[in-house]
């Protein structure tokens, strides 16, 4: 017979799903079904994730760290408050709330003049606190301008006519400063899941231009703007050219060239953010770690958040989607025991229904929670 009885242990660990629901709604529509279909017995634990994009701050903060408001010019200048998380001497550092898509006025794409300045502008209010790490969570950008605006907010580039440069500026730049721009003894993390170069086909302008408004000229002008920068860049630093080529340099409009300039180092932004969180520790000894992402699908597993949770647990890992590309088999071989798809439950579009998406969500979490506790109960039987 067992000595005692088993307490089944769900980590709820997802990142949010775009345009619909935070990583925080996600998680709690999904435990609110997991303590339903559970029942008294099932502990549940919520974790919401990031991975440097958007959502990174309140992911930390719900995490333990502490904000910190600042005031910053959005993508056109139009101010606005932002928060940063700090907790024992890392302060992370969001573009998407500074100078992201969001802060556009009336969501209007703005190609050539939007700016990465109030990027810069926080992280200085960041530097002013005199920490050890500084975390740059790229994703969710709205410009395109290699990170002049962040680097003219920090005081390091010349650029006339224009407090707030943005990509139409670029081929402007006269002198980059970029010495003492970074205090010695601080280390500058860039986060990032995206792997493109500054420049050329596979870059900056290139692949997510058009995603910021711009066509076919706006992106050429681009490319000649963010190719000049290296040039100028290269009057200082000798690597430009070889930074600008290095994997997520291209990030969030060429931030990630820009945060390599100030001797920043690019990591993967799922692995990053779980170690800031604790990913490990809170899923350590647990029975199920239920996580998701909006959608899933092959580039999902080139280091997405979902795909790192898979092989970090030391457990059985399920993922909840809005949709899925991958085949049952696909999704076992890169570590999900089960994908729960919430386009397969409806007729309608999760994607642009937020309460719907909840629901969904809801009734996954409610069927996990049930089956979790058979199974378990089935293997407490089979060894009393």
């Amino acid at each position: 017979m067992t000595t005692g009885r088993h307490r089944p242990r769900v980590l709820v660990a997802p990142d949010g799903f775009k345009g619909s629901l935070s990583a925080a709604e996600v998680a709690e529509a999904l435990a609110d079904g997991l303590r339903a279909g559970g029942g008294p017995d099932l502990h549940v634990d919520v974790l919401p994730l990031a991975d440097g994009g958007d959502g990174s701050v309140e992911a930390a903060l719900r995490a333990g760290y502490a904000p910190v408001e600042v005031t910053v010019p959005g993508p056109t200048g139009v101010p606005g408050v932002a928060l940063l998380a700090e907790r024992d001497g890392t302060v992370v550092v969001e573009v998407a709330g500074t100078c992201g898509m969001t802060r556009l006025p009336g969501g209007r794409l703005r190609p050539l003049e939007a700016s990465s300045a109030g990027l810069g502008v926080a992280l200085r209010e960041a530097l002013r606190r005199r920490p050890r790490r500084v975390v740059l969570a790229l994703g969710g950008s709205a410009s395109t301008d290699g990170g002049l605006g962040m680097l003219a907010a920090l005081g390091g580039a010349d650029v006339s006519g224009t407090d707030l440069p943005g990509g139409a500026d670029l081929e402007r730049v006269r002198r980059l400063a970029l010495e003492g721009l970074l205090p010695d003894g601080v280390e500058l993390v860039v986060a990032t899941d995206v792997t493109s170069p500054l420049l050329g086909p596979e870059g900056a302008a290139a692949v997510f231009g058009p995603q910021k408004g711009a066509d076919a000229a706006t992106v050429a002008r681009l490319e000649r703007g963010l190719a000049h920068l290296v040039a100028v860049a290269g009057r200082t630093r000798p690597d430009a050219a070889a930074l600008a080529a290095v994997p997520g340099a291209g990030a969030a409009g060429g931030l990630g060239f820009a945060g390599l300039l100030l001797g920043g180092r690019v990591v993967s932004g799922a692995d990053l953010f779980l170690d800031l969180l604790g990913f490990d520790e809170a899923a350590r000894g647990g029975d199920l770690v239920l996580t998701g992402e909006g959608r899933l699908d092959a580039q999902s597993l080139q280091g997405k958040l979902p795909s790192v949770v898979a092989r970090r647990a030391s457990t059985r890992v399920e993922a909840v989607v809005g949709s899925s590309d991958l085949t049952p088999e696909e999704a076992r071989r890169h570590g999900f025991s089960a994908v729960h798809d919430l386009v397969a439950r409806t007729d309608g579009d999760p994607a642009r229904d937020p309460a719907l998406s909840r629901r969904l969500l809801t009734d996954v979490g409610r069927d996990v929670g049930r089956e979790l506790g058979e199974r378990l109960a089935g293997g407490a039987s089979a060894s009393s």
